[in-house]
């Protein structure tokens, strides 16, 4: 059991605990000190307690998925480290993988909250802004060869007082080269068709392994956040309902669409509003439509694609300055 004042030894450094920042069923992050005296991190452990409740084949996954972790951040080169989470040190604790990551001042959802309980309306450019920095992100990831299929506010932090955001937790990523049906992972609210339903009712399959995604299904996931940080919070009603319907074990075909009317036209409202003209919401909201296209083919083929389209919005808005 982790508790306060424990030293955790890892490759590099021991670490003291100080304090919990986050917890899932699948992993736990604390806040610790470097020892002697040093630098604070943030240590991820694989969340025993909860692991020890399930079956043997899905425990055997937790491991992995963090073994692998620690692999895709140690391959890349410091200079890829703007838009991702730095790895620091790893190894192991009580048997079970331990990373020791930067520490950064929060996720996005977070600060979506704090803004929403303060009755303050969606800032709306530095949404754009983080979504072109999480786009540059995945560009990121797809060049190592990996899909991350966890794309959600709280695996995106913050540092330098919001200016930068970093993607991670990539212990649900998988390779872009492995086509095969897989079995399912990540987080229902903020999922593609494909990644919540396989290749048909989840109910009807005895395999587990049914779920085919591709980059294109972190496009959706992006498309998804784009529009909860335009929104100030709000959640894709089809998104919401499809995580239910995933969980009662339901396909997805009675599902409303991926973007509903009414959401559409708040969304373009919003981006009128938050950027200046009319212009801009329009150029928003066809990348919003792009990203949440229910085929995956229709979707952006790579980073690049969807850059462009950002920079369509962008210059939306600059001409809405140059007039004003």
């Amino acid at each position: 059991m982790l508790e306060a004042g424990m030293v955790v030894t890892l490759d590099r450094h021991s670490y003291r605990l100080d304090a919990p920042l986050a917890g899932s069923a699948y992993g736990l992050v604390w806040r610790a000190d470097t020892l002697p005296v040093g630098r604070q991190v943030a240590l991820k452990f694989v969340n025993r307690a909860q692991m020890d409740q399930a079956a043997p084949s899905q425990r055997q996954r937790w491991t992995d998925g963090a073994t692998d972790e620690a692999a895709f951040l140690r391959q890349l080169a410091p200079w890829d480290a703007r838009h991702l989470v730095r790895l620091l040190d790893s190894g192991s604790h009580a048997g079970l993988p331990a990373l020791a990551l930067e520490l950064l001042e929060g996720d996005v959802g977070a600060w979506v909250a704090r803004r929403r309980a303060a009755g303050q309306a969606a800032d709306v450019a530095q949404a754009f802004d983080w979504i072109g920095q999480v786009n540059q992100a995945l560009a990121k990831v797809h060049q190592y060869g990996r899909r991350h299929l966890d794309l959600k506010p709280s695996n995106l932090l913050l540092s330098d007082g919001g200016a930068i955001v970093k993607l991670a937790d990539f212990g649900t990523s998988r390779a872009l080269a492995d086509h095969a049906p897989h079995v399912y992972a990540g987080t229902p609210n903020w999922q593609a068709p494909e990644q919540l339903f396989g290749t048909g009712p989840a109910a009807t399959h005895a395999d587990p392994a049914i779920y085919v995604t591709s980059a294109a299904t972190d496009y959706f996931a992006l498309g998804a956040l784009l529009y909860y940080l335009v929104s100030g919070g709000a959640m894709l009603a089809f998104c919401r309902l499809a995580a239910q319907a995933h969980r009662d074990g339901q396909g997805g075909d009675a599902l409303p669409p991926t973007l509903g009317a009414d959401e559409a036209d708040r969304f373009a409202q919003c981006c009128e509003q938050g950027l200046g003209t009319r212009a801009s919401g329009e150029a928003a909201l066809a990348l919003l439509r792009a990203l949440l296209a229910r085929d995956p083919a229709a979707r952006p083929r790579h980073a690049l694609a969807i850059g462009r389209m950002l920079a369509a919005v962008r210059a939306a808005d600059a001409v809405s300055w140059s007039l004003a």
